[in-house]
């Protein structure tokens, strides 16, 4: 099928990533997908929460907000998180987590604050893309002024949005193409090839498990793109 962008089936949209983004944060990354743009700082804390306290490890988290006109209308500022904030702040962490050794952390805490500044499908995976970056370079400052002897980063993490349209399977999905898909998948993976996380609907319908594959296949075509992207805004090899 052709799609309103020109894209082809399995291509993701044009992506950049610009770290050094924030003048205060001690990481930050800003991620653009196609019409998608999201801001994100990583703070460094020497606190972790009351369940960690004594016990010499660190932790990182996550918060998630839309400004109220990222979308096409506009939509009222969240007075308190909303279910799909929720939802999608506590993925975030998780996928963090999945990446750094906390142990080698200190009692610690790295909070990655994302905030989508324009949205067009895909915001909860660039901002899992983008908070690794930002997640590094706050890692490279903790090491820069002696809080770390090493950076303990143990594999990369990158996501994308795929899903069944008209009974194609097409990856990188638009609002538009997200709002008609008669399957949506969310997927996060390491470097490794990795599961971190599997966010799968069958919206128009239950899908097979040869579906499944197909989705999962196209995904990681286009989290091992991410992974070049997210190397080159860090200059690493």
């Amino acid at each position: 099928m052709k799609r309103q962008d020109g894209r082809e089936q399995f291509q993701i949209r044009p992506m950049e990533i610009k770290t050094e983004v924030s003048a205060f944060a001690e990481g930050s990354a800003q991620v653009t997908l196609g019409k998608t743009v999201v801001f994100i700082t990583a703070s460094v804390e020497q606190k972790v929460p009351a369940f960690l306290k004594g016990t010499g490890q660190g932790w990182v988290t996550a918060e998630y907000s839309m400004l109220p006109r990222a979308t096409r209308e506009r939509t009222s500022r969240e007075q308190a998180r909303s279910g799909r904030s929720l939802e999608i702040q506590r993925l975030i962490g998780r996928a963090m987590r999945a990446c750094v050794d906390l142990s080698q952390l200190g009692e610690r805490t790295i909070t990655l604050d994302c905030d989508v500044l324009q949205a067009d499908g895909g915001t909860r995976t660039a901002a899992i893309t983008g908070s690794w970056v930002a997640m590094v370079e706050a890692l490279r400052w903790m090491k820069r002024i002696g809080l770390l002897n090493s950076i303990p980063l143990l594999e990369q993490v990158g996501a994308i949005s795929v899903g069944i349209l008209n009974d194609e399977v097409l990856l990188d999905l638009t609002f538009e193409e997200d709002s008609a898909a008669r399957v949506d998948l969310n997927l996060a993976m390491t470097e490794k090839g990795k599961i971190v996380e599997i966010q799968g609907t069958g919206e128009g319908g239950p899908f097979s498990r040869e579906e499944l594959t197909a989705l999962i296949d196209a995904g990681w075509k286009g989290i091992q793109e991410i992974f070049k992207i997210q190397r080159n805004a860090l200059k690493l090899r």
